[in-house]
């Protein structure tokens, strides 16, 4: 059985302020299952990430779990996962999840999820992949950030085309719409 284009999710831990972030999480959710695609995750259950897996998998998603031994108890980890795989470290983590999917998208969270957005803009600026990146910009969370990338271009610190290696968006229509054109 061949494995359907799989969508990494980053995001957080902790469910935020807003409830439009968990709103957000579970239609990533579904719309990775609506749509045959597998989910690649920190096989956590909690927060917003949490959330996603839930939907995906209550909507009929592979789901494919990553999460480092010392973060099993503290994320709550899932063990009804299609694919479960325990690392020993939280690089380890952000390698395997990038790995094993073909597209990579980030929703609201914390500073875990700021370090695997640069990591992964990071290979992609240095030419390690080509892999689709995109900002889930929810009710402007990635606002903030967004301008301190402008403002690190402005200053020299990186090329002007450190813009193009990802994209913003911010409804799930043109999360999907984005995504179908990148992976099918």
């Amino acid at each position: 059985m061949a494995i359907p284009p799989s969508v990494c999710v980053f995001c957080g831990s902790r469910a935020g302020i807003s409830p439009t972030y968990a709103q957000a999480a579970r239609a990533t959710g579904a719309l990775i299952a609506h749509r045959g695609w597998r989910l690649v995750y920190g096989a956590g259950d909690i927060g917003i990430m949490g959330e996603v897996a839930r939907s995906a998998q209550q909507a009929g998603a592979s789901v494919f779990g990553v999460i480092p031994t010392h973060l099993m108890a503290l994320e709550v980890g899932r063990l009804d996962l299609g694919t479960l795989v325990v690392t020993e470290t939280m690089h380890e983590r952000k390698k395997v999840m990038f790995t094993n999917s073909d597209a990579i998208v980030v929703l609201p969270g914390g500073a875990g999820t700021l370090d695997e957005f640069f990591e992964v803009l990071t290979w992609r600026q240095i030419g390690l992949h080509t892999k689709p990146v995109f900002l889930l910009d929810i009710d402007g969370f990635w606002q903030p950030l967004l301008a301190l990338v402008d403002h690190v271009i402005a200053q020299g610190f990186a090329a002007p085309s450190l813009r193009d290696f990802f994209v913003s968006v911010d409804t799930i229509d043109a999360l999907e719409t984005q995504l179908s054109a990148a992976l099918e």
